[in-house]
């Protein structure tokens, strides 16, 4: 991927990698616009110098309202980032789950969906594009105390998959992210041994400007949690990391 003369979306970009990955593409001269809900955050990015857009990518016509004012600005659009998220932890035990398996799944499956719907016409029409889906390392090698987040990385995984098919033979390639635990501010308080923000940013950008782009983006510290099942991994870190649940989900058997 040429990573200089590229205009790029990165919805739900307003905090995080996703904020990083906007600030690196465009130091590497794209031309760089960003969704998210976040007013304050979207001020912010905007006195940087992004464009800025509101979107709630859990509400149809707020995407469809989105897609229509990017395009707008930014006919020439020709890579899209879905990478809004929400990660939250449940005890199946309780009933009460249910509502943050909802917000979950809406947020991260259904949410990256909407996204890719509405900007699907126009990149297809161009002939030429990339999708960029964003999953994670949890994708491949579940974290208990966050089942559904789990399970909907996974479901983006499988959808990214099936629309990369779809898509073969029109000029747009998908392309899936998948990070590892990454020290933003919420995983610094996680996860102490998180990747650095900096690091991975600088390792997922060398990846994308390879050719051809990668299907699948896996900086080095992701691997282990990618290949477990078939390196005989998977049972033993399953193992090790629910001991977290004792911790995260205050439980004493």
């Amino acid at each position: 991927m040429d990573l200089a003369h590229r205009t790029v979306l990165i919805v739900g970009g307003t905090s995080g990698i996703g904020r990083e990955l906007a600030r690196r593409f465009a130091a590497a001269g794209s031309t760089v616009a960003v969704g998210g809900r976040n007013a304050q955050a979207l001020a912010d990015l905007s006195a940087e110098g992004f464009g800025t857009f509101e979107v709630d990518v859990t509400d149809d016509a707020s995407v469809a309202a989105a897609r229509d004012a990017v395009l707008a600005l930014h006919p020439e659009l020709d890579t899209v980032v879905t990478m809004s998220g929400v990660m939250l932890l449940e005890d199946l035990r309780d009933p009460a789950h249910f509502e943050a398996a909802k917000a979950t799944v809406d947020t991260n499956l259904l949410g990256t969906i909407r996204v890719v719907d509405a900007f699907t016409p126009h990149l297809v029409g161009r002939g030429a594009g990339t999708f960029v889906t964003v999953t994670s390392g949890i994708a491949f090698l579940p974290f208990p105390p966050m089942p559904t987040y789990a399970a909907s990385k996974a479901a983006v995984h499988a959808y990214s998959e099936a629309l990369r098919a779809q898509l073969a033979g029109t000029g747009v390639g998908v392309t899936e992210l998948v990070p590892p635990a990454v020290a933003t501010s919420d995983q610094e308080q996680v996860n102490p041994q998180a990747l650095p923000l900096d690091a991975f940013a600088a390792e997922v950008m060398a990846l994308l400007a390879q050719e051809p782009t990668p299907h699948e983006i896996l900086v080095e510290k992701v691997r282990m949690h990618r290949w477990a099942e078939r390196e005989g991994t998977y049972d033993d870190l399953v193992a090790q990391r629910s001991r977290a649940l004792s911790t995260l989900l205050g439980r004493k058997d």
